[in-house]
């Protein structure tokens, strides 16, 4: 009798062809093991962040005197309060105009988070800069290129010549940048006081004369040695509009609405914008045209006028958003009291980036005056895309 000699387990697998079974089985096995070895990893990963995230929220809070001791901050504050200015000269930052002292005339930029406040005020507030096309330049002037000419295509095939077709035409509108300035005034003693925010005020201050001063300017502004508002441009009918003047439509009476159906010529207006621009169209009127506006109704008895769901959110005439700016007209005979277009490609604001501020203790004493100024203008860049209401038969 033979004695048969037995193999190791592995010895026998290796010496036969493995099932597609059994293969399956043992790849399965590995790809699960391989995942759960990474899902453990990654789980290793996460705990490490928490731990860290944890620590990190018992740390005390950093305390805000931190901030006001950043160099440029407390260089301004020192030149606001006394006229100190060796902090500005030899200041030495890494980044814009609006952290570097201007040459020697005396004035000085203020500091970035000022001039970031100020901006935001002037984003917010209800003037067309919130919804025109607003650029920063470092020039005197912005040039703006329109192509307002559609260029020529034709049919071909395959043996005829294909034609020559027409080019279309380039217009450059220049931008001019005009100086916007204002004149706060505060006593020296109240500059003393260590716990008046100087800043804050400052930077309310000048806000706020500048937002009244371009809003009215971006609208009617005559472009002498200001921005060019929209209102100042030739206006025709829209029936025979041509380029580089604004196209009106008539509400069909003299110095208000048709009686008869007062709504058409809102809708009328509406269309009378080419669907490119509609998309991103907005209303702009003042208080008192808006309060005859929301009285509109439809042949339906709907009113035209609808108020936000949300807060914040603009009123909306046939849909369309309204912004209220108060320096539009009121509602009179010929009047263009209403305007609808998309102001984010009809009307453009370039600015610089720099405000500086000037100190004069010695011209009202005992109040100390500062003159604040920027260069800002503003111009229609494209005739096409505001069309405005006009109160009169035609």
């Amino acid at each position: 009798m033979t004695k048969t000699e037995a193999l190791p387990r592995n010895e026998e697998v290796m010496s036969d062809d493995m099932s597609p079974a059994s293969e399956l089985k043992t790849a399965m096995a590995g790809f699960v093991t391989d995942i759960k070895s990474k899902l453990q990893q990654q789980e290793d990963r996460m705990t490490k962040l928490d731990r860290k995230m944890t620590f990190a929220s018992c740390r005390p809070a950093l305390a805000r005197s931190a901030e006001v001791d950043a160099p440029h901050q407390k260089a301004f504050a020192a030149y606001l309060r006394s006229g100190d200015d060796d902090g500005l000269r030899g200041l030495e930052l890494d980044g814009k105009a609006m952290s570097t002292a201007v040459a020697a005339d005396g004035g000085y930029l203020v500091d970035p988070e000022t001039s970031a406040s100020i901006q935001s005020v002037l984003s917010e507030t209800a003037s067309i800069r919130a919804i025109a096309n607003v650029v920063a330049v470092d020039a005197t002037s912005y040039d703006v290129l329109i192509d307002h000419a559609d260029m020529g295509a034709g049919w071909a095939n395959e043996v005829d010549p294909t034609a020559e077709t027409t080019t279309p035409q380039i217009d450059r509108i220049s931008i001019a940048l005009h100086e916007l300035s204002a004149l706060p005034k505060a006593s020296q003693r109240l500059l003393d006081d260590s716990a008046f925010d100087i800043e804050g005020w400052l930077a309310g201050r000048i806000a706020d004369k500048f937002a009244r001063s371009e809003a009215a300017a971006f609208v009617a502004g005559d472009g002498v040695d200001k921005p060019r508002g929209f209102l100042d441009y030739p206006r025709v009918d829209n029936g025979v509009w041509a380029w580089g003047n604004l196209g009106t439509v008539p509400t069909g009476e003299a110095g208000d609405f048709d009686s008869l159906s007062p709504a058409d010529a809102v809708i009328d207006l509406v269309y009378a914008l080419g669907a490119e621009y509609r998309a991103g169209a907005t209303f702009v009127m003042n208080s008192k045209t808006a309060g005859a506006v929301r009285k509109l109704k439809d042949n339906d008895g709907r009113f035209l006028w609808t108020d936000g769901l949300a807060a914040g959110e603009p009123a909306r005439l046939l849909g369309y958003p309204v912004l209220i700016a108060e320096d539009m007209p009121d509602i009179a005979n010929d009047a263009a009291a209403i305007a609808f277009g998309n102001f984010a490609q009809g009307y453009t604001v370039a600015e610089r980036p720099d405000l500086r501020v000037l100190r004069d203790p010695f011209s009202a004493k005992p109040h100390v005056l500062f003159y604040a100024t920027k260069r800002v203008g503003g111009a229609v860049s494209d005739f096409a895309a505001i069309k405005l209401l006009k109160f009169a038969v035609s």
